[in-house]
C-alpha cells in the first residue's frame, strides 16, 4: 500500500542523512550554538533581503512546538490569537495554545485564508477589558487545506495588523510548497517585511525534524531562547537541526524538494480534473482535495492510504492527497491509472 497521507512518512532526504552521518563524530557547542547552525543561519539570512543579518533565526523541532513557543512568548496573559477555523493551532494541536492561557478566536473561511474584514469583525466583538484582547493574527502558508497567499493578500493583512496594533505570525510548516507553487509572487524577503515572525518548515520538506523560526520584529526578539528552553525545545544536540538546514539551504535543495512535491500533486490534480472530478479547494500546493464517489474511495483504499477529509453529500466525500519530496513518478502514474480504471 502506498501512502498519500502526509509529506513526512519518509525519514529524510538522503543528503540530510549523509550530512548527519558525516558530522556524527564532531565535537561542537550545544544548544544551537554550533558552527553548522551558524552556517545555516547565514544561508537562510541571505534570502531575507534587507533583513539579512538583522532577523533572529532559531531552530526548533516541530510545528506544534514552534507555534506554542512563539505565540506564548509574544502574548501577555490576557491577549488572544485570531486564526482561521481550519488553523492547525485550533484543530490539530491538542489545545497547546490554550494550555498556555491564550484563547484562539476563530474565523470561518472557505479556503483557510484570513481576510482583513473578518479580522476587523473579531476586533469589534472584543472592545474592552471584560474580554480577551486580540493581539496576534496567525495565518498558515500554505493554508491547511491547500491554497496559498499572494503578495497583495499579505500586504493587506500586514497593513491591517499594523494599523490595529496586532502581530502577524505566519505558520510555515509547508512554506516550501507555498513559495514553489505556480503563480506565487511572495519571497522570504517579503515575509520578513510584512510579518512580525514566521517559520520555515523542514519536517514536511525533506528534513528529519526541524523548523527555522524567523523573528523580524525587534520587539519579539529579547529572551526568545529562554522561551524555547522553558517549552522544552532547546536541544542539547542542537547541531542536528543546524546540519539539516545547512544542507537544505546549501544549494537550494529546500526549494527543489518543494517543487517536486508540488509537481507530483498537480499532476494528479490535472488528471482528475480532466476526468471531471471537482475539488474542495483550488490548491496549487502539494495538498489537493478531490471530491470522489464513495464507491471509488472504497476501491482506492485497497491499495492507497489517504484521509477522507469531508463528507460532501450522501454519495461523495473530499479526500486529501499529500505528495512529498519522495513521491515517485511511478506512484503518481499508478494512482492516476487506478482512478481512471474505476
Amino acid at each position: 500500500m502506498y501512502s498519500f497521507k502526509n509529506d513526512y512518512a519518509e525519514t529524510a532526504h538522503p543528503r540530510i542523512l549523509q550530512a548527519i552521518a558525516d558530522t556524527n563524530m564532531e565535537q561542537d557547542e550545544g544548544y544551537g550554538l554550533d558552527r553548522h547552525s551558524e552556517n545555516a543561519r547565514r544561508s537562510i539570512g541571505k534570502r531575507l533581503g534587507e533583513f539579512a543579518g538583522k532577523a533572529d533565526i532559531h531552530f526548533l523541532c516541530g510545528g506544534t512546538q514552534a507555534n506554542l513557543t512563539a505565540i506564548s512568548a509574544f502574548l501577555r496573559p490576557h491577549e488572544a490569537v485570531v486564526a482561521a477555523e481550519t488553523s492547525h493551532i485550533f484543530v490539530h494541536e491538542t489545545g497547546a495554545i490554550e494550555a498556555t492561557g491564550h484563547k484562539i478566536l476563530t474565523v470561518p473561511t472557505a479556503d483557510g485564508k484570513l481576510l482583513p474584514e473578518r479580522i476587523e469583525e473579531v476586533l469589534e466583538l472584543h472592545p474592552d477589558e471584560h474580554m480577551v484582547k486580540p493581539r496576534l493574527v496567525k495565518i498558515s502558508n500554505t493554508t491547511e487545506i491547500g491554497p496559498v497567499y499572494n503578495l497583495a493578500e499579505l500586504e493587506k493583512l500586514s497593513s491591517l495588523c499594523r494599523r490595529k496594533g496586532l502581530f502577524l505570525y505566519v505558520d510555515g510548516a509547508r512554506m516550501g510548497s507555498a513559495l514553489m507553487s505556480e503563480g506565487n509572487d511572495v519571497t522570504l524577503a517579503d515575509l520578513c517585511r510584512l510579518a512580525d515572525a514566521f517559520y520555515i518548515g523542514g519536517t514536511k520538506n525533506g528534513a528529519m525534524i526541524g523548523e527555522a523560526m524567523i523573528l523580524c520584529n525587534d520587539v519579539l526578539k529579547p529572551d526568545f531562547r529562554y522561551h524555547i528552553k522553558q517549552k522544552g525545545g532547546l536541544l542539547a544536540k542542537g547541531r542536528i537541526l543546524g546540519v539539516q538546514f545547512e544542507e537544505l539551504f546549501r544549494d537550494d535543495l529546500f526549494f527543489h524538494l518543494a517543487r517536486h512535491a508540488n509537481a507530483s500533486a498537480q499532476a494528479i490534480a490535472a488528471a482528475l480534473k480532466k476526468t471531471g472530478f471537482e475539488f474542495l479547494t483550488d490548491s496549487p500546493s502539494n495538498q489537493i482535495f478531490p471530491i470522489l464517489p464513495h464507491s471509488l474511495i472504497e476501491e482506492l483504499q485497497k491499495d492507497w492510504a489517504f484521509y477522507v477529509w469531508k463528507k460532501m453529500d450522501g454519495e461523495r466525500s473530499a479526500i486529501r492527497i499529500v505528495t512529498s519530496w519522495a513521491t515517485t513518478e511511478e506512484a503518481v502514474a499508478n494512482f492516476i491509472g487506478a482512478v481512471e480504471k474505476d
